[in-house]
């Protein structure tokens, strides 16, 4: 069995005849937490669009735990076992906090109920649901978020919302979690207040988490390896404190 949770290889995608990745091959280790970085426009959420699905690949594969994921939908891949986070929040903002956490448990098999179950509210639903609920708290706990559980979505301040994306994300109990800037516009504190959290998370669960950063020094924190994208290309790989001083590295990110 390989040590790597997720690979790609020679993955690529063009639209109309612009390439925007090309030969990229990732090989993320299992309960790593390894970045993704790169200059604005360089290709990285356009890779975590090839590796959930919401784009499908001009060449290349995608393997989940020895499993090929090419061709297939965003929600057979997140059953699968890859789930994401995006860079702008989605989240129900009309709906309380625990029940945005509820909505990434109800692809999980144990809480399945039938449609008549469900729409009759019968004691196999009522007990279902009085599950789901505890396993929301509990993850709810994990961020600090338990106290807000019976608020809206929408008047958390933005902390808290990243926060409660990550935790929606987690409740589909994903083999790899991906994290598209998640300390963006995060103060210091609640930056490294989300460090520790992602530790966590990895350490408990025994998680593997791949992540899209511009923040450097939150990646240098936090992140084992690196891989480092420009223009769609692979530029760099390897660990963080190595990589994040290859000249070449430098030079992209500032220039000249």
């Amino acid at each position: 069995m390989s040590g790597y949770i997720l690979e790609t290889k020679k993955l690529g995608i063009s639209f109309g005849g612009l390439t925007a990745a090309q030969d990229v091959d990732l090989r993320i280790p299992k309960e790593g937490i390894y970045g993704l970085i790169g200059p604005n426009g360089a290709g990285k959420t356009t890779i975590f669009n090839l590796l959930t699905g919401v784009y499908q690949p001009t060449t290349g594969q995608v393997l989940l735990d020895g499993q090929d994921l090419t061709g297939l939908g965003p929600d057979k891949i997140c059953r699968l076992g890859l789930a994401r986070t995006f860079q702008n929040i989605r989240l129900f903002n009309n709906m309380t906090v625990v029940r945005n956490v509820m909505v990434g448990l109800q692809n999980r098999p144990e809480y399945a109920c039938s449609v008549i179950e469900s729409v009759l509210r019968l004691p196999r639903h009522r007990r279902v649901e009085g599950q789901m609920r505890q396993r929301a708290k509990d993850l709810l706990r994990i961020f600090g978020l338990e106290e807000d559980r019976n608020a809206l979505a929408c008047s958390l301040p933005y902390g808290k919302q990243r926060k409660l994306e990550i935790a929606r994300a987690l409740a589909t109990d994903p083999k790899v979690l991906l994290l598209d800037e998640p300390a963006a516009g995060m103060n210091p504190h609640e930056t490294e207040d989300l460090a520790n959290t992602i530790r966590q998370i990895r350490d408990d669960f025994g998680m593997t988490i791949l992540l899209i950063e511009h923040d450097m020094r939150f990646v240098a924190d936090l992140c084992d390896q690196v891989t480092v994208l420009n223009f769609g290309t692979i530029l760099a790989q390897g660990s963080t404190q190595t990589v994040l001083q290859d000249p070449a590295v430098i030079k992209a990110y500032i220039g000249g």
